[in-house]
């Protein structure tokens, strides 16, 4: 037996388990075995706080709409309220919430307080995209939003802008579907010639991958792991997922049968996080495999005790531990385009 599946359930603080199971309950209560989401119903466990042009914590937050065909494009911009030392200028973070591609937006709490500290601590201008949810709207919806949002913020035609900030240093982040979701548009957008934006580094928080395969994580630590299940993330790529798609497609299982091969992408270096309490480990393991195959930079961080979600729960130890290596990565890319 190995030693992932000697596992016990996580120690937790009480408020946090207590969090955990709120969350996951009000998930598991609106979905329906026809793939529709009870909206009323998830909304009551999604709570929700408005942009703040007051700074909070010395982070001012302001909503943009974007121009664009559905109407329901939009997204929450993050300004540090102390400005740079030395007239250096700010990275750029283009933050996608995670939420199975089916709940949340970047108005939910948790990402709210999770993109202020981003902001706060690497420091950046964070931009968070609210892209539309599935069953509602199906792949590849969410990636074209992902990308209409970069095109629109290239434009720099909307106010609350700092002026300190550098579209040539343009970091693609995202957790859980929004990792996912960050991979694609960053794959998306290394074939697109932008007029000021310049993709320099993708960080990924525990990001949605999959296959038809059930991997050693997900045999072994499901209904042990916390807030996420098999039948929980398989429910969510089939109201994802047009009908008739299987999980080797290559939206989920990004290196499988069906994936592409980036070898001649100018995609950037990638910072990937992995738990060990999160039946998704495995994925990520294979996502970085498949990048370093493909002769791509990648650098896989892992905690052993680490949940699903852990990097919105401050009270856990890992998500500052995260936050510092996030702030690394940043500041390591930003030295090494002085030496380009």
């Amino acid at each position: 037996m190995s030693e992932r599946a000697r596992k016990s359930p996580p120690r937790l603080p009480l408020k946090v388990k207590f969090m955990l199971a709120t969350h996951t309950f009000g998930s598991d209560a609106a979905r329906r075995s026809d793939l529709t989401v009870n909206r009323s119903l998830l909304s009551v466990f999604d709570p929700k706080v408005p942009a703040s042009a007051k700074p909070i914590d010395g982070v001012t937050s302001f909503d943009t709409s974007i121009d664009h065909h559905d109407g329901n494009l939009w997204f929450r911009l993050y300004n540090p309220t102390t400005a740079p030392t030395g007239g250096s200028r700010m990275p750029l973070i283009v933050y996608f919430h995670g939420g199975g591609f089916f709940s949340m937006g970047a108005d939910t709490k948790r990402f709210d307080q999770l993109c202020r500290r981003f902001t706060r601590e690497v420091p950046a201008v964070v931009i968070s995209v609210n892209y539309r949810l599935a069953p509602e709207y199906q792949y590849p919806l969410q990636y074209q939003d992902g990308f209409d949002a970069l095109k629109f913020i290239d434009g720099m035609n909307f106010e609350n802008f700092s002026a300190n900030v550098d579209l040539g240093q343009c970091f693609m982040a995202g957790d859980g579907a929004g990792g996912n979701l960050a991979h694609y548009v960053t794959l998306r957008a290394s074939e697109y010639d932008f007029s000021n934006l310049k993709i320099i580094g993708l960080i990924a928080l525990q990001p949605f991958f999959g296959g038809k395969e059930r991997t050693e994580s997900e045999i072994n630590l499901d209904g042990v792991a916390p807030v996420l299940s098999v039948e929980r993330t398989d429910w969510a790529w089939k109201a994802f997922m047009p009908q008739g798609s299987d999980r080797n497609h290559h939206t989920i299982n990004v290196f499988g049968p069906n994936g592409e091969d980036i070898s001649g992408k100018k995609f950037p270096p990638t910072l990937v996080f992995a738990g060990g309490f999160d039946i998704l480990q495995d994925w990520q393991r294979k996502y970085c495999e498949g990048l370093k195959k493909c002769g791509k930079e990648v650098r896989l961080v892992e905690y052993p005790d680490a949940i699903h979600g852990f990097y919105t729960v401050p009270e856990l130890p890992e998500t500052s531990l995260m936050m510092g290596e996030v702030r690394a990565f940043v500041q390591n890319r930003l030295r090494s385009l002085i030496n380009e």
